[in-house]
């Protein structure tokens, strides 16, 4: 099995900004990014920001999250040459969940089918 041990000590602040200027460069703004990760983790806007302040590694993000969506296993495709719904390590699933979601966002799709709702 992969270490990703690297990734999980990431602060989520120092990723965040990434996923605001790739939803920008395409027209998307800050508040839908914020909307689909708080979709996704159950945090709210406040708690999201908290987090950001914090500089909470990425594994303290998740471990911290209200609840996970139960439609988050919707989530399905490909993201950095994985298919998401196939990766077995919990933290790593949803951290790819993450950038799909933000990546799907970034590609215009429709905000109700990014939230499988």
């Amino acid at each position: 099995m992969a270490d990703h041990s690297r990734v999980y000590k990431m602060s989520f602040a120092g990723v965040y900004p990434h996923y605001i200027t790739k939803a920008e460069k395409k027209g998307r703004s800050q508040e839908e990014v914020d909307r689909v990760i708080c979709w996704l983790t159950g945090y709210d806007t406040e708690q999201l920001h908290s987090q950001i302040d914090k500089k909470v590694s990425m594994e303290t993000f998740f471990e911290e999250a209200p609840e996970l969506n139960p439609n988050a296993s919707k989530i399905t495709g490909v993201i950095c040459g994985h298919r998401v719904e196939e990766i077995k390590e919990p933290l790593m699933q949803k951290i790819r969940y993450m950038d799909k979601i933000v990546d799907e966002l970034a590609r215009g799709k429709a905000m109700e089918k990014i939230l499988r709702s």
